[in-house]
């Protein structure tokens, strides 16, 4: 991939020294490292995935970066969010951050906005810079900025995080068949399907994991060198520390081919359109899915039933059904008529969204029956075996 940024002026003696230990990798060197000076990066979110993304943004000597957050700091942060400190709290996050970043790197010109993005303001915070880096925790922020990345034509590096498990990808406007955060997941989720990590928690070390492997995508792609993740969304375990990759095409596009096997990106259900400001968004295909209550799942003959469990590994201590295979919706995303399980299949997840996901992708292959059950796991807890935990 090309840099995106043209190289800045020459480093002088004391900047040489400080990023020595960059110029010395042949992929950096001293040209990458002027076009890393003279980069301007946005950040939204500085915290559990901004601060590490910032702290090794301003390490490795990017020029200019504009911090934009509208939340203060709070005890329960300091789990993860290593930029603030305990004298910090109630003070803006990005106030907090920017005083930490400005002691490790005086060089970086740190512009702090203490400001909500929304729909009359994101375009111009965002526009003039060369990527955007989103580290926020709502839907609502992710899919505004994503939306304007995309009409300004800015690359957008992506991560979202629970408990113990991450993903992460690259979205980069104007290459050949490019995605954007629409392409993974084509509407917000609803706020009751998916808990938040002040609901669910999160592991503080997998934040810094993620921040770090997002603040490396902005290097690449600023620098031009490497492999960063487009067209791929990188799922990461941590209480396995395994990770694995799915492929990511554009709504409606083709299936791809590999090596003579047809195989499938992961396609969401969904069509493009435009609103009335004509933007192109993407709304659900509707695809014939049929639903079961968990006490219709229990009454079926489940030695006759395939029993898919799509979520991650990290979410069977809260319980699965019997007999139950656990593939994650990843995985079943990539698969293609030859995967397809025999007889009647019933799929489910957490509590739902995941299993429709996955049940319309065997639908679109031609499996003949195929069943969501409603409430996922949680349901099952409810209406079956509330000896399970809920969390």
């Amino acid at each position: 991939m090309r840099p995106l940024v043209e190289p800045g002026p020459e480093l002088t003696a004391e900047q040489v020294s400080r990023y020595s230990r960059h110029l010395l990798v042949p992929q950096v060197g001293m040209l990458g490292q002027r076009r890393l000076r003279n980069a301007r990066v946005a950040v939204v979110g500085a915290g559990g995935l901004g601060c590490p993304a910032l702290s090794y943004l301003v390490a490795a000597g990017v020029g200019a970066i504009t911090l934009i957050d509208d939340d203060v700091v709070d005890v329960t942060n300091l789990q993860r969010q290593v930029l603030h400190r305990v004298q910090d709290v109630g003070t803006p996050k990005v106030d907090s951050a920017a005083r930490a970043l400005r002691e490790l790197n005086p060089d970086t010109a740190l512009t702090p906005l203490h400001t909500r993005l929304t729909r009359d303001t994101v375009r111009d915070v965002l526009s003039g810079h060369d990527v955007v880096l989103d580290g926020t925790d709502n839907f609502d922020t992710r899919y505004l900025v994503s939306d304007a990345c995309r009409d300004l034509r800015l690359p957008l590096v992506w991560a979202a995080v629970l408990r113990f498990d991450a993903q992460i990808s690259t979205f980069v406007p104007g290459l050949p068949e490019s995605v954007t955060l629409r392409d993974l997941y084509p509407v917000p989720p609803r706020p009751e399907d998916v808990p938040s990590c002040a609901e669910a928690g999160v592991l503080g070390a997998l934040v810094g994991q993620v921040g770090s492997i997002m603040a490396g995508e902005v290097v690449k792609l600023l620098a031009g060198f490497g492999e960063p993740l487009v067209g791929r969304v990188l799922l990461l375990d941590a209480l396995t520390q395994r990770t694995r990759e799915v492929p990511l095409r554009p709504v409606g596009a083709p299936p791809l081919r590999r090596h003579g096997v047809e195989r499938n990106g992961v396609e969401r259900e969904g069509s493009r359109g435009h609103d009335r400001d004509g933007a192109h968004h993407a709304t659900r295909e509707v695809v014939p899915l049929r639903e079961l209550g968990p006490a219709e799942v229990r009454a079926l003959d489940l030695a006759r039933v395939t029993l898919l469990d799509v979520r991650e590994p990290a979410e069977h201590a809260l319980g699965t059904l019997p007999g139950a295979a656990r593939v994650p919706v990843g995985e079943v995303l990539t698969w293609t008529r030859d995967d397809l399980p025999e007889g009647p299949v019933v799929v489910y997840c957490k509590a739902g969204p995941r299993a429709e996901r996955a049940a319309a992708h065997l639908v679109r292959l031609g499996h003949p029956d195929v069943s969501v059950m409603n409430g996922g796991i949680l349901g099952w807890i409810d209406q079956v075996d509330p000896s399970l935990p809920r969390y």
